[in-house]
């Protein structure tokens, strides 16, 4: 270990020394304290962390916006993830989007009572009894029928108000498997 009296005979001048090392111990200083301030940081946010509503809360490391719905059905089961929630996310996301993409056309009002439904449903029903699409929601095509207070207008306004005699067979299917119709989604217009 060089001592100060070693490093004053290298530089030739003890004043050197004394403030080089004044420098050095300043510098320490100021990275332990950047160090702590760091860590308190870190810290104060992982408190307040706990503390945000659980809509923002994903602490079971599940991003809704990118999960597969093998995904979305575990964090079902761990009790991590509601169709409420889910459901309420893609509303929100549609609101927030759709005056930009213009890509929903409308959005079924009884989403949320159909969500509460599958929530109830799956706490009634033991683990492995519902399909992978139960509680899930999804967005129809508008041009295939529905059975419900949407729409099926296939991009027409002349369709406007009509309505279908029943479920199309794809729109039975997702139903029996417990998936949410949201909404009706745009696409080019016929004409």
């Amino acid at each position: 270990m060089i001592g100060n009296e070693h490093i004053a005979e290298i530089f030739g001048c003890a004043e050197v020394t004394e403030k080089l090392f004044t420098s050095i111990q300043l510098t320490q200083e100021t990275m332990k304290m950047q160090s702590l301030l760091s860590l308190l940081i870190t810290v104060i946010a992982l408190i307040l962390f706990q503390w945000l509503p659980s809509e923002t809360n994903t602490c079971y490391a599940l991003s809704i916006r990118e999960a597969r719905i093998q995904d979305l059905q575990t964090a079902f089961k761990q009790n991590q993830l509601t169709s409420r929630r889910l459901v309420q996310f893609y509303l929100n996301e549609i609101q927030r989007l759709n005056p930009i993409l213009k890509g929903v056309i409308e959005v079924l009002t009884d989403a949320l009572y159909l969500a509460d439904k599958a929530d109830t449903e799956r706490k009634a029903k033991t683990h492995g009894s519902y399909s992978g699409l139960h509680g899930i929601p999804v967005l129809l095509k508008d041009n295939i029928a529905s059975k419900d207070k949407l729409n099926t207008t296939a991009g027409s306004f002349a369709l406007l108000g009509s309505v279908v005699p029943r479920d199309s067979g794809m729109v039975m299917k997702l139903r029996k498997a417990g998936a949410i119709i949201i909404g009706k989604a745009s696409f080019e217009r016929v004409g």
